[in-house]
Protein backbone atom coordinates (compact mmCIF):
# COMPACT_ATOMS: atom_id res chain seq x y z
CA UNK A 1 0.00 0.00 0.00
CA UNK A 2 1.17 3.54 -0.74
CA UNK A 3 0.50 6.30 1.78
CA UNK A 4 1.02 10.05 1.84
CA UNK A 5 4.41 11.27 2.97
CA UNK A 6 3.07 12.41 6.37
CA UNK A 7 1.90 8.88 7.09
CA UNK A 8 5.08 7.28 5.73
CA UNK A 9 7.15 9.37 8.17
CA UNK A 10 5.35 7.58 11.01
CA UNK A 11 4.49 4.14 9.69
CA UNK A 12 6.30 3.58 6.40
CA UNK A 13 4.40 2.04 3.49
CA UNK A 14 4.26 -1.51 4.85
CA UNK A 15 4.05 -3.27 8.18
CA UNK A 16 7.05 -3.15 10.46
CA UNK A 17 8.97 -6.36 11.03
CA UNK A 18 7.42 -8.56 13.70
CA UNK A 19 10.26 -8.71 16.21
CA UNK A 20 8.25 -7.74 19.30
CA UNK A 21 5.09 -9.27 20.75
CA UNK A 22 4.23 -6.62 23.34
CA UNK A 23 2.29 -4.27 21.05
CA UNK A 24 4.68 -1.43 21.83
CA UNK A 25 3.76 1.68 19.84
CA UNK A 26 7.33 2.97 20.00
CA UNK A 27 9.67 0.57 18.22
CA UNK A 28 11.92 -1.11 20.81
CA UNK A 29 15.61 -0.34 21.17
CA UNK A 30 17.52 -3.58 20.72
CA UNK A 31 20.60 -2.64 22.70
CA UNK A 32 22.55 -5.83 22.15
CA UNK A 33 25.82 -6.75 20.48
CA UNK A 34 24.96 -10.37 19.66
CA UNK A 35 21.99 -12.75 19.37
CA UNK A 36 21.59 -16.34 20.64
CA UNK A 37 20.87 -19.09 18.12
CA UNK A 38 18.06 -21.61 18.67
CA UNK A 39 20.34 -24.45 17.65
CA UNK A 40 23.14 -25.60 15.38
CA UNK A 41 22.55 -24.30 11.87
CA UNK A 42 19.60 -22.23 13.07
CA UNK A 43 19.24 -18.45 13.36
CA UNK A 44 16.63 -15.92 14.37
CA UNK A 45 17.77 -13.84 11.39
CA UNK A 46 20.11 -11.86 13.60
CA UNK A 47 23.70 -12.70 14.45
CA UNK A 48 25.75 -9.60 15.30
CA UNK A 49 24.71 -5.94 15.50
CA UNK A 50 27.53 -4.80 13.24
CA UNK A 51 25.69 -6.67 10.49
CA UNK A 52 22.03 -6.27 11.44
CA UNK A 53 19.90 -4.91 14.28
CA UNK A 54 16.09 -4.68 14.46
CA UNK A 55 16.03 -1.01 15.47
CA UNK A 56 18.40 -0.03 12.68
CA UNK A 57 16.40 -2.10 10.20
CA UNK A 58 13.23 -0.25 11.16
CA UNK A 59 14.66 3.21 10.52
CA UNK A 60 16.17 1.90 7.28
CA UNK A 61 12.73 0.66 6.21
CA UNK A 62 11.15 4.06 6.84
CA UNK A 63 13.94 5.87 4.97
CA UNK A 64 13.74 3.56 1.97
CA UNK A 65 10.01 4.21 1.75
CA UNK A 66 10.43 7.98 2.11
CA UNK A 67 13.06 8.13 -0.67
CA UNK A 68 11.20 5.65 -2.90
CA UNK A 69 14.19 3.32 -2.81
CA UNK A 70 14.51 -0.43 -2.42
CA UNK A 71 17.11 -0.19 0.34
CA UNK A 72 18.42 2.35 2.84
CA UNK A 73 21.62 1.75 4.79
CA UNK A 74 22.07 3.62 8.08
CA UNK A 75 25.49 4.85 9.19
CA UNK A 76 26.99 6.41 12.30
CA UNK A 77 27.07 9.84 10.62
CA UNK A 78 26.72 11.45 7.21
CA UNK A 79 30.43 11.35 6.50
CA UNK A 80 30.55 7.64 7.38
CA UNK A 81 27.91 7.15 4.70
CA UNK A 82 29.93 9.12 2.13
CA UNK A 83 33.10 7.24 3.07
CA UNK A 84 31.39 3.86 2.65
CA UNK A 85 29.99 4.84 -0.74
CA UNK A 86 33.43 5.87 -1.98
CA UNK A 87 34.62 2.32 -1.28
CA UNK A 88 32.65 1.21 -4.34
CA UNK A 89 35.17 3.09 -6.49
CA UNK A 90 38.68 1.94 -7.42
CA UNK A 91 42.11 3.54 -7.87
CA UNK A 92 42.18 5.29 -11.21
CA UNK A 93 38.48 6.18 -11.17
CA UNK A 94 37.35 9.77 -11.67
CA UNK A 95 34.57 11.80 -10.02
CA UNK A 96 32.85 14.95 -11.27
CA UNK A 97 31.56 16.80 -8.20
CA UNK A 98 29.67 19.96 -7.37
CA UNK A 99 32.19 22.71 -6.61
CA UNK A 100 30.15 24.00 -3.65
CA UNK A 101 29.96 20.81 -1.60
CA UNK A 102 29.84 20.63 2.17
CA UNK A 103 33.40 21.12 3.38
CA UNK A 104 33.52 17.72 5.07
CA UNK A 105 32.81 15.98 1.76
CA UNK A 106 35.58 17.96 0.08
CA UNK A 107 37.91 16.95 2.91
CA UNK A 108 36.93 13.28 2.42
CA UNK A 109 37.74 13.50 -1.28
CA UNK A 110 40.99 15.42 -0.77
CA UNK A 111 42.52 13.61 2.21
CA UNK A 112 41.31 10.06 1.64
CA UNK A 113 39.98 9.34 -1.84
CA UNK A 114 42.58 11.28 -3.81
CA UNK A 115 45.30 9.63 -1.69
CA UNK A 116 43.84 6.29 -2.74
CA UNK A 117 44.11 7.11 -6.44
CA UNK A 118 40.67 8.58 -7.15
CA UNK A 119 40.68 11.89 -9.01
CA UNK A 120 38.03 14.59 -8.50
CA UNK A 121 37.09 17.45 -10.80
CA UNK A 122 34.92 20.18 -9.28
CA UNK A 123 32.49 22.10 -11.48
CA UNK A 124 29.34 24.17 -11.16
CA UNK A 125 26.87 21.33 -11.71
CA UNK A 126 24.05 23.83 -12.29
CA UNK A 127 25.82 24.41 -15.64
CA UNK A 128 25.27 21.24 -17.67
CA UNK A 129 27.95 22.16 -20.19
CA UNK A 130 30.56 22.31 -17.44
CA UNK A 131 29.55 18.82 -16.34
CA UNK A 132 29.81 17.43 -19.87
CA UNK A 133 33.20 19.09 -20.39
CA UNK A 134 34.56 17.61 -17.14
CA UNK A 135 33.73 14.00 -18.04
CA UNK A 136 36.72 11.74 -18.67
CA UNK A 137 37.10 8.25 -20.02
CA UNK A 138 37.45 6.94 -16.46
CA UNK A 139 34.58 8.97 -14.90
CA UNK A 140 32.61 6.59 -12.69
CA UNK A 141 30.56 9.00 -10.58
CA UNK A 142 28.85 12.38 -10.73
CA UNK A 143 28.36 13.63 -7.16
CA UNK A 144 25.84 16.44 -6.73
CA UNK A 145 24.62 18.48 -3.79
CA UNK A 146 21.45 20.45 -4.47
CA UNK A 147 20.83 22.99 -3.14
CA UNK A 148 24.47 23.47 -2.27
CA UNK A 149 26.07 24.28 1.05
CA UNK A 150 26.37 27.20 1.60
CA UNK A 151 25.74 29.06 -1.68
CA UNK A 152 22.34 27.49 -2.40
CA UNK A 153 23.06 26.63 -6.04
CA UNK A 154 20.46 24.37 -7.69
CA UNK A 155 21.26 21.51 -10.06
CA UNK A 156 18.77 19.96 -12.47
CA UNK A 157 18.84 16.34 -11.29
CA UNK A 158 16.89 14.98 -14.26
CA UNK A 159 19.25 16.52 -16.79
CA UNK A 160 22.36 15.44 -14.86
CA UNK A 161 20.98 11.90 -14.68
CA UNK A 162 20.69 11.85 -18.48
CA UNK A 163 24.36 12.83 -18.75
CA UNK A 164 25.34 10.14 -16.23
CA UNK A 165 23.36 7.43 -18.01
CA UNK A 166 24.81 8.38 -21.39
CA UNK A 167 28.30 8.19 -19.88
CA UNK A 168 27.53 4.96 -18.02
CA UNK A 169 28.50 6.34 -14.62
CA UNK A 170 26.66 6.63 -11.31
CA UNK A 171 24.82 9.70 -10.06
CA UNK A 172 24.74 10.41 -6.32
CA UNK A 173 22.72 13.29 -4.87
CA UNK A 174 23.12 14.73 -1.38
CA UNK A 175 19.53 15.46 -0.34
CA UNK A 176 20.27 16.62 3.21
CA UNK A 177 18.93 20.17 2.82
CA UNK A 178 15.54 19.37 1.28
CA UNK A 179 14.97 15.87 2.75
CA UNK A 180 12.64 13.31 1.17
CA UNK A 181 9.72 15.44 2.33
CA UNK A 182 10.51 18.03 -0.35
CA UNK A 183 12.65 16.16 -2.92
CA UNK A 184 13.16 12.57 -4.15
CA UNK A 185 16.30 12.29 -6.32
CA UNK A 186 15.79 8.59 -7.13
CA UNK A 187 12.56 9.51 -8.92
CA UNK A 188 14.59 11.99 -11.00
CA UNK A 189 17.20 9.46 -12.13
CA UNK A 190 19.77 9.36 -9.32
CA UNK A 191 21.34 6.01 -8.37
CA UNK A 192 22.16 6.89 -4.76
CA UNK A 193 20.80 9.46 -2.32
CA UNK A 194 23.05 10.66 0.50
CA UNK A 195 21.78 12.07 3.81
CA UNK A 196 23.28 13.43 6.95
CA UNK A 197 20.53 12.19 9.27
CA UNK A 198 22.07 14.38 11.97
CA UNK A 199 20.25 17.29 10.34
CA UNK A 200 16.54 17.48 9.45
CA UNK A 201 15.79 13.76 9.61
CA UNK A 202 16.67 13.45 13.31
CA UNK A 203 15.82 17.09 13.74
CA UNK A 204 16.67 17.77 17.39
CA UNK A 205 20.43 18.41 17.42
CA UNK A 206 21.05 15.49 19.77
CA UNK A 207 22.65 12.66 17.78
CA UNK A 208 24.55 11.82 14.58
CA UNK A 209 23.49 9.62 11.70
CA UNK A 210 23.74 9.11 7.95
CA UNK A 211 22.00 7.23 5.12
CA UNK A 212 22.66 5.91 1.67
CA UNK A 213 19.47 5.06 -0.23
CA UNK A 214 19.32 3.28 -3.58
CA UNK A 215 16.97 1.39 -5.87
CA UNK A 216 19.75 -0.75 -7.37
CA UNK A 217 20.42 -4.17 -5.90
CA UNK A 218 24.08 -4.23 -6.96
CA UNK A 219 24.78 -0.94 -5.18
CA UNK A 220 22.88 -2.05 -2.09
CA UNK A 221 24.84 -5.29 -1.92
CA UNK A 222 28.15 -3.46 -2.34
CA UNK A 223 27.40 -0.90 0.36
CA UNK A 224 26.16 -3.52 2.82
CA UNK A 225 29.36 -5.50 2.31
CA UNK A 226 31.35 -2.36 3.15
CA UNK A 227 29.20 -1.76 6.24
CA UNK A 228 29.64 -5.37 7.36
CA UNK A 229 33.39 -5.07 6.91
CA UNK A 230 34.09 -1.63 8.35
CA UNK A 231 31.43 -1.49 11.07
CA UNK A 232 30.21 2.08 10.65
CA UNK A 233 26.53 1.20 11.13
CA UNK A 234 24.16 3.35 13.15
CA UNK A 235 23.96 2.21 16.78
CA UNK A 236 20.61 0.95 18.17
CA UNK A 237 19.86 3.92 20.43
CA UNK A 238 20.85 6.42 17.73
CA UNK A 239 18.68 4.50 15.26
CA UNK A 240 15.77 4.97 17.65
CA UNK A 241 16.46 8.70 17.99
CA UNK A 242 16.48 9.13 14.20
CA UNK A 243 13.35 6.99 13.91
CA UNK A 244 11.60 9.17 16.48
CA UNK A 245 12.76 12.35 14.76
CA UNK A 246 11.47 11.31 11.35
CA UNK A 247 7.96 10.94 12.79
CA UNK A 248 7.67 14.75 12.93
CA UNK A 249 9.66 15.49 9.75
CA UNK A 250 6.67 16.68 7.74
CA UNK A 251 5.37 19.17 10.28
CA UNK A 252 8.85 20.44 11.09
CA UNK A 253 9.81 20.99 7.46
CA UNK A 254 6.68 23.06 6.84
CA UNK A 255 7.51 25.28 9.83
CA UNK A 256 11.20 25.54 8.88
CA UNK A 257 10.17 26.64 5.40
CA UNK A 258 7.59 29.20 6.50
CA UNK A 259 10.05 30.78 8.95
CA UNK A 260 12.92 30.78 6.44
CA UNK A 261 10.86 32.50 3.76
CA UNK A 262 9.75 35.22 6.19
CA UNK A 263 13.33 35.80 7.40
CA UNK A 264 14.73 35.82 3.85
CA UNK A 265 12.18 38.46 2.83
CA UNK A 266 12.99 40.52 5.92
CA UNK A 267 16.74 40.29 5.29
CA UNK A 268 16.27 41.61 1.75
CA UNK A 269 15.09 44.92 3.21
CA UNK A 270 17.93 45.42 5.71
CA UNK A 271 20.50 48.09 4.75
CA UNK A 272 23.43 46.08 6.17
CA UNK A 273 22.51 42.99 4.13
CA UNK A 274 23.97 42.97 0.62
CA UNK A 275 22.76 39.60 -0.67
CA UNK A 276 20.26 36.91 0.35
CA UNK A 277 20.31 33.38 -1.07
CA UNK A 278 17.18 31.33 -0.40
CA UNK A 279 15.69 29.04 -3.01
CA UNK A 280 12.17 30.10 -2.04
CA UNK A 281 12.74 33.69 -3.20
CA UNK A 282 11.37 34.54 -6.63
CA UNK A 283 14.70 36.04 -7.73
CA UNK A 284 16.69 32.85 -7.09
CA UNK A 285 18.36 31.76 -10.36
CA UNK A 286 17.37 28.13 -9.77
CA UNK A 287 13.74 28.91 -9.10
CA UNK A 288 12.38 27.24 -12.26
CA UNK A 289 14.34 24.03 -11.63
CA UNK A 290 13.34 23.91 -7.97
CA UNK A 291 9.67 24.20 -8.87
CA UNK A 292 10.10 21.37 -11.38
CA UNK A 293 11.95 18.86 -9.19
CA UNK A 294 11.02 19.75 -5.62
CA UNK A 295 7.90 20.29 -3.55
CA UNK A 296 9.32 22.99 -1.29
CA UNK A 297 12.27 25.16 -0.35
CA UNK A 298 13.46 24.03 3.08
CA UNK A 299 14.86 26.01 5.97
CA UNK A 300 18.40 26.94 4.87
CA UNK A 301 19.47 30.40 3.76
CA UNK A 302 22.71 32.26 3.26
CA UNK A 303 23.23 36.01 3.41
CA UNK A 304 26.06 38.47 2.94
CA UNK A 305 26.47 41.59 5.05
CA UNK A 306 28.38 44.82 4.55
CA UNK A 307 31.48 44.02 6.63
CA UNK A 308 33.31 41.58 8.87
CA UNK A 309 32.42 43.85 11.77
CA UNK A 310 28.71 43.27 11.12
CA UNK A 311 29.33 39.52 10.98
CA UNK A 312 31.03 39.57 14.37
CA UNK A 313 28.32 41.78 15.82
CA UNK A 314 25.63 39.31 14.76
CA UNK A 315 27.50 36.23 15.95
CA UNK A 316 28.34 37.73 19.33
CA UNK A 317 24.94 39.24 20.09
CA UNK A 318 22.31 36.74 18.96
CA UNK A 319 20.31 35.34 21.87
CA UNK A 320 17.53 33.14 20.48
CA UNK A 321 19.50 32.14 17.40
CA UNK A 322 22.64 30.24 18.40
CA UNK A 323 26.12 30.50 16.88
CA UNK A 324 26.80 26.85 16.07
CA UNK A 325 27.97 24.71 13.19
CA UNK A 326 25.23 22.20 12.47
CA UNK A 327 21.78 22.60 10.88
CA UNK A 328 18.33 21.12 10.54
CA UNK A 329 17.28 21.01 14.19
CA UNK A 330 14.38 22.63 16.00
CA UNK A 331 16.71 25.39 17.20
CA UNK A 332 17.83 28.15 14.82
CA UNK A 333 21.59 28.12 14.26
CA UNK A 334 23.84 30.60 12.50
CA UNK A 335 27.19 29.56 11.05
CA UNK A 336 30.29 31.35 9.76
CA UNK A 337 31.27 29.08 6.82
CA UNK A 338 34.71 30.63 6.38
CA UNK A 339 35.89 29.47 9.81
CA UNK A 340 33.55 26.53 10.41
CA UNK A 341 32.01 24.30 7.72
CA UNK A 342 34.51 25.30 5.01
CA UNK A 343 37.63 26.03 7.05
CA UNK A 344 39.48 23.13 5.37
CA UNK A 345 38.72 24.36 1.85
CA UNK A 346 41.71 26.22 0.37
CA UNK A 347 41.27 29.99 0.62
CA UNK A 348 41.41 30.65 -3.12
CA UNK A 349 38.67 28.09 -3.76
CA UNK A 350 36.52 29.45 -0.95
CA UNK A 351 36.75 33.01 -2.20
CA UNK A 352 36.12 31.92 -5.78
CA UNK A 353 32.77 30.57 -4.60
CA UNK A 354 31.99 33.71 -2.60
CA UNK A 355 32.63 32.12 0.80
CA UNK A 356 34.38 35.05 2.41
CA UNK A 357 34.48 37.03 5.66
CA UNK A 358 31.06 38.65 5.07
CA UNK A 359 29.04 35.46 4.47
CA UNK A 360 26.73 33.83 7.03
CA UNK A 361 24.62 30.68 6.77
CA UNK A 362 21.46 30.24 8.81
CA UNK A 363 19.52 27.10 9.63
CA UNK A 364 16.11 28.48 10.48
CA UNK A 365 14.42 26.61 13.31
CA UNK A 366 10.81 26.29 14.36
CA UNK A 367 10.68 29.06 16.98
CA UNK A 368 8.24 31.97 16.67
CA UNK A 369 9.42 33.78 13.55
CA UNK A 370 8.81 37.19 15.11
CA UNK A 371 11.22 36.33 17.90
CA UNK A 372 13.83 35.22 15.37
CA UNK A 373 13.55 38.41 13.33
CA UNK A 374 13.66 40.58 16.46
CA UNK A 375 16.77 38.71 17.61
CA UNK A 376 18.56 39.16 14.28
CA UNK A 377 17.63 42.83 14.22
CA UNK A 378 18.95 43.58 17.71
CA UNK A 379 22.15 41.63 17.04
CA UNK A 380 22.74 43.34 13.70
CA UNK A 381 22.37 46.76 15.28
CA UNK A 382 23.97 46.07 18.67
Amino acid sequence: MSYGVDTVCIHGNGKRKNVDNTGSISFPIYQTAAYAHPGVGQSTGYDYTRVQNPTREEVERIMADLEHGTDAIAFSCGMAAVSAFMELLHPGDHIVATDDLYGGTIRQFRLINEKNGIKVTYVDTSDLEQVKAALQENTKLIYVETPTNPMMQVTDITEISKIAKEKGCLLAVDNTFLTPYFQNPLDLGADVVVHSATKYLEGHNDTLGGFLVTNREDISEGIRNVLKTTGAGLAPFDSWLVLRGIKTLSVRMEKHQANALAIAQWLQNQPKVKEVRYIGLENHPGREIIQKQSRGYGGMLTFRVDSKETVYRILEHVKVVQFAESLGGTESLITYPMTQTHADVPEEKRKAKGIDETLLRMSVGIEDVHDLIADLEQAMNA
